[in-house]
């Protein structure tokens, strides 16, 4: 299917480029408009870079303050896997990532990690994906992941995964935040929030050995994000996690910025033109009381730039 093909499908679904915003897509799932005091559950902003975007989503959402209190020390969890430019989508929008940073630094966050354990070539990734240089100029703190002795045991209460070795900034930091691009993935179906803390634990195989959707939903029950603010500005849509061509690439414009690592991915997923409740680790994280799935329990602000 190519990317004309792929845009006619998602929009005949009313989930394609922009479903948070599109006549018979999510939009039939709006609530009861909320008080002035009252902050949205979930907030979807289109039409601007990706950081006017988060800019403008997280000023609705109450602002970063509502997450980071001066002093606490926050790690951002992007996608940085990958040894492709920013352009072939693969690896979370640079531009994105020096913005969490900075708006993490102006709250007065002590400090502010990043960390991802890359598949590639950890190097290359971050320098050829521009994460590297980002995360620099914003202030930001690179910590190593590629190797064994940076991770420790901890048990999980799932029902498959019942210990796995996480990174030790993630055991550390007083804040956690989720900064995946949204794409396909050959095993897991989707590649969003909850799919993309893989990136924090050391023993991935034992994830598909295990049982990779049950793992997924597993390890929210350890570590949930503070919050999850989804890159759905370029998109793959096939032969995902890295891609395989520019045809895999669509454009989509978004962002999806939430506290609740379900919703934002339900909302991730039906973008993607997956039904509600179509991704099983996100269909057992909502079992679990991990999150809310059906998003029609949700305050949805919708935001055009």
């Amino acid at each position: 299917m190519d990317r004309r093909e792929f845009l006619k499908k998602m929009i005949a679904l009313g989930i394609g480029t922009g479903a948070m915003f599109m006549p018979g897509g999510l939009k039939r799932m709006t609530s009861p408009a909320f008080g002035e005091r009252e902050f949205p559950d979930l907030v979807a902003v289109k039409g601007g870079s990706a950081g006017e975007m988060f800019d403008r989503g997280m000023k609705a959402i109450g602002g970063i303050g509502r997450f980071v209190r001066k002093g606490q020390n926050v790690v951002i969890k992007p996608n940085i896997s990958w040894d492709v430019p920013a352009n072939g989508a693969a690896n979370t929008s640079p531009e994105l990532v020096a913005g969490v940073i900075k708006h993490c630094l102006d709250a007065g966050a002590g400090k502010v990690f990043v960390m991802d354990h890359s598949i590639e070539y950890w190097e290359n990734s971050s320098k050829n994906s521009g994460i590297g240089d980002a995360i620099k100029g914003a202030g930001g703190i690179y910590v190593p992941s590629d190797g064994k002795g940076y991770y420790q045991a901890v048990p999980v209460k799932g029902s498959a995964l019942k210990e796995t070795m996480v990174h030790e900034s993630i055991l550390e930091c007083d804040v956690l935040i989720s900064v995946p691009v949204l794409k396909h993935h050959g095993g897991a179906g989707v590649s969003i929030s909850s799919k993309g803390l893989m990136g924090c634990v050391w023993n991935r195989r034992d994830y598909h050995a295990q049982g990779l959707q049950r793992c997924i939903a597993d390890f929210l029950s350890f570590r949930k994000p503070d919050l999850n603010i989804i890159d759905a500005v370029s998109v793959i849509t096939k032969n995902g996690p890295r891609g395989g061509s520019p045809s895999d690439v669509v454009n989509m414009g978004s962002l999806v910025i939430s506290p609740d690592v379900v919703a934002a991915d339900t909302a991730g997923a039906m973008m993607l033109g997956h039904k509600q409740g179509g991704i099983e680790h996100i269909r057992l994280a909502a079992g679990a009381g991990l999150g809310e799935m059906d998003l029609s329990k949700l305050r949805i602000e919708r935001i055009t730039l």
